[in-house]
């Protein structure tokens, strides 16, 4: 390599941001995924028996799938292709099979081809990785951000080894700032730069498990206190500006370096954290509804769609055991249609919390439920005929209403009346709120038409 050449390099390197300067290069500077790669679980072992076949990262940005890739690559046997399923089509990824396909043939060196952001392939693009991922001709590595269960083919997936990512927990995260710090080479160490204990803590719990955006922030008050700014490059500290190790990024600058945290929310996190939110109402934990209800707004979901979910629950997990519930939900559900963000986050967290404490009884719900289910599965039951609608012409003639008793003649405003036709029970209230009420209610009318001739 000449002069010229080792200049390029070195300016391509130093023009790179910290996260990507940093990503590890072996699995000993890998951190976090314990659950899958930590001593004696399934992918570490594969990987020490080079017997990796295909497999499908899912998670988070920022958790390492794209690192994790690249160091598979740096100790694996096979020739390393990488794309970009956002910038590729079906005709390059044909192109790369096919020469994966020849040096197979040639010199029985099998190709390691990495996907970036594979949930942008379509259906159709899918399926062209289909023959040579079972036949062996490639090994895939696919990595997504979202569901592979939602976003891929099921005959790909069915190929694949799935791992799920999981945020970086805060002290790993904080372990790889405190390595970019003192790392003289791809690091920030030339710079002389310090942190305080508490900076590297704000930084490490606020990225929420995103080891891209804790460097990232790093990188960014690093370079401040230097006087420098991102696009400057890292030049070590004039001496002017003092020796190393007299520039310490606070908890101040940390929290200017990161702003306001980008909240990640794709629709697999939707769904999640929506079923978070009506557990955690269903569960009486008025805490935690108010947190889900608070990230997902926060995230920017739409607070009507909150609102008919709190709806739901006040009904279907509340029911008659606190009839004022399906009030204050469908109040608050009118005043988000209303008055709207930001002021509605008050009206939901008062109808979510109320939700969340009033007594529980799903009866109402179960009731519906096993009434569709006969319709749907058993003989549907005709109208008895002292039921049906006698107030049309002929009706008499036909004998439609006859023997119907108007409930409101009677002193106590009820008879003893059949109005099924079959013997079933389907609204059993339970021992809780004001379904207690209820239910002695239920048990008198039932008493009365038990004794009635």
């Amino acid at each position: 390599m000449g002069l010229f050449d080792h200049l390029e390099t070195e300016n391509l390197e130093a023009a790179k941001p910290l996260a990507a300067r940093m990503r590890p290069r072996s699995l000993a500077e890998f951190v976090g995924q314990e659950h899958f790669l930590g001593e004696g679980k399934l992918l570490r072992r594969i990987l020490a028996a080079d017997r990796l076949s295909s497999v499908i990262f899912y998670g988070p940005p920022g958790c390492g799938k794209t690192s994790l890739a690249e160091v598979i690559a740096s100790q694996t046997k096979s020739v390393f292709a990488r794309v970009n399923a956002a910038s590729v089509g079906v005709k390059e990824v044909r192109e790369l099979l096919s020469k994966a396909d020849d040096r197979l043939k040639a010199s029985g060196e099998r190709t390691l081809l990495f996907i970036d952001e594979l949930h942008h392939f379509n259906r159709t693009q899918q399926d062209v990785l289909l023959p040579d991922v079972e036949s062996g001709v490639v090994r895939l590595i696919g990595a997504t951000t979202e569901n592979p269960f939602f976003s891929l083919v099921s005959p790909l997936v069915s190929r694949s080894q799935v791992f799920e990512f999981k945020p970086v927990e805060a002290a790993a995260v904080r372990v790889v700032l405190e390595r970019a710090l003192a790392d003289r080479e791809r690091g920030l160490g030339k710079l002389g730069v310090t942190a305080t204990d508490e900076a590297l803590d704000f930084l490490a719990e606020v990225s929420d498990g995103d080891v891209r955006r804790g460097l990232s922030a790093l990188e960014i008050g690093a370079l401040s206190v230097c006087g420098e700014t991102p696009s400057s490059g890292l030049r070590p500290p004039s001496p002017s500006k003092g020796g190393e190790g007299t520039r310490v990024i606070d908890l101040e600058t940390a929290q200017e370096s990161i702003q306001k945290k980008a909240i990640q929310y794709d629709d697999d996190v939707h769904y999640d954290a929506a079923s978070a939110l009506i557990k955690s109402m269903r569960g009486s934990d008025p805490d935690a509804a108010v947190y889900w209800l608070g990230r997902m707004l926060e995230a920017g979901e739409d607070p009507r769609f909150l609102a008919r979910r709190i709806v739901i629950a006040a009904s279907e997990d509340v029911g008659n055991a606190d009839p004022q519930a399906l009030v204050v939900a469908n109040a608050a559900a009118q005043a988000t249609l209303m008055i709207g963000m930001p002021e509605c986050r008050i009206m939901l967290s008062q109808a979510a919390v109320y939700v969340a404490l009033a007594p529980k009884s799903n009866a109402s719900y179960t009731a519906i439920n096993e009434a569709m289910q006969d319709v749907r599965e058993r003989r549907v039951l005709p109208v008895p005929t002292h039921l049906q609608d006698g107030h049309y012409k002929g009706a008499e003639r036909l004998g439609h209403g006859e023997g119907y008793e108007y409930a409101h003649d009677s002193k106590d405003g009820w008879v003893d009346q059949d109005y099924l036709g079959v013997d079933r029970s389907y609204y059993r209230p339970v021992d809780r709120g004001f379904e207690v009420e209820l239910k002695k209610r239920l048990d008198e009318f039932k008493a009365k038409r038990t004794r009635a001739p």
